[in-house]
């Protein structure tokens, strides 16, 4: 098989994205749904005591952008041929997302243990998926990309555990903006 050969290569790089679209598409949603969470004020669902409105909405704001990019990386993904490369990229920055958005809701929580547990998970399949899209693998690492699932589904309790997010509910629609070509080259798209 070349590596050339973009026929030769299709079935591999089908079969490849079905396990970095799951995984962006959970980091997507896990973004979303602790964005949302943010957005109701954290841990006591009050938009912040008096003096930390300006805060709490500046982490609000920070989480809802967090989400934004990882629902741009979804739609990438979803627009684009199938690429190891480029599908792991994507999943990456999604999970990159959902970790700041995870930041966010620990500083909305005021740093409950849990919180903190949370947030350490979604570093973890951070850093995972960008294991996973290194330049030496480019998505393609069997025993990476299933690192990399194993965190993202470690994340996905630790945000349950933290209520963060609820299995069974809606993920909460995060609209992707415009994304500008300086914008996708910025995120490695």
């Amino acid at each position: 098989m070349s590596e050339r050969d973009p026929e030769a290569r299709e079935p591999e790089a089908v079969a490849l994205r079905q396990g970095h679209a799951a995984r962006a598409e959970s980091a997507a949603a896990r973004a979303a749904a602790v964005s949302h969470y943010v957005g109701l004020g954290g841990h006591d669902g009050h938009e912040g005591q008096e003096g930390q409105e300006g805060h709490a909405e500046d982490t609000a704001w920070k989480a809802a952008h967090a989400a934004r990019v990882a629902a741009q990386a979804l739609a990438v993904l979803a627009e684009s041929p199938p690429d190891p490369a480029a599908d792991s990229r994507c999943a990456r920055n999604a999970a990159a997302s959902a970790a700041q958005a995870s930041r966010m809701a620990q500083l909305a929580d005021g740093g409950t243990e849990a919180s903190h547990a949370a947030c350490r998970a979604a570093l973890k399949a951070s850093l995972a998926a960008s294991a996973a899209a290194g330049a030496a693998h480019l998505g393609a690492d069997e025993e990476l990309n299933s690192r990399a699932d194993e965190a993202e589904k470690a994340a996905v309790a630790a945000a349950e555990r933290a209520g963060w997010t609820r299995p069974g509910t809606d993920v909460p629609a995060v609209p992707t903006g415009v994304r500008s070509p300086e914008l996708m080259s910025m995120l490695h798209f």
